[in-house]
């Protein structure tokens, strides 16, 4: 009788000093699925916003590898003799500010 006694309150004050810490400690509440749910949209949004630094960050240095370099002009030129849509046209970028999949893809649109 001794041995279930102290085993039942052995039971009691690990469960009372589990609610004392849910009282301090928010995340220690048993909400497994939940806590899984939230870390993984913050895991995929910190990624995304990680991807999107990293890629600003590639261009910058592509953009600003040798300003003396005027290569580009000659390829665009090129690319618009040959059929390719000039994107700074007025009606090229009226298409653009119009276009969801783009907005999306550029994280302006959820």
């Amino acid at each position: 009788m001794g041995y279930v006694f102290r085993k039942l309150a052995q039971k009691l004050v690990q469960e009372r000093e589990r609610q004392t810490s849910v009282a301090t400690n928010p995340l220690a509440v048993d909400f497994d699925d939940r806590k899984k749910l939230f870390l993984n949209k913050m895991t995929h949004s910190a990624l995304d916003m990680y991807e999107r630094k990293c890629d600003v960050n590639n261009f910058s240095k592509l953009v600003l590898s040798d300003p003396e370099n005027t290569s580009h002009d000659r390829i665009m030129n090129e690319l618009f003799a040959s059929g390719v849509k000039d994107p700074f046209e007025t009606k090229n970028l009226t298409k653009l500010s119009e276009n969801k999949s783009f907005l999306h893809d550029l994280g302006i649109l959820d």
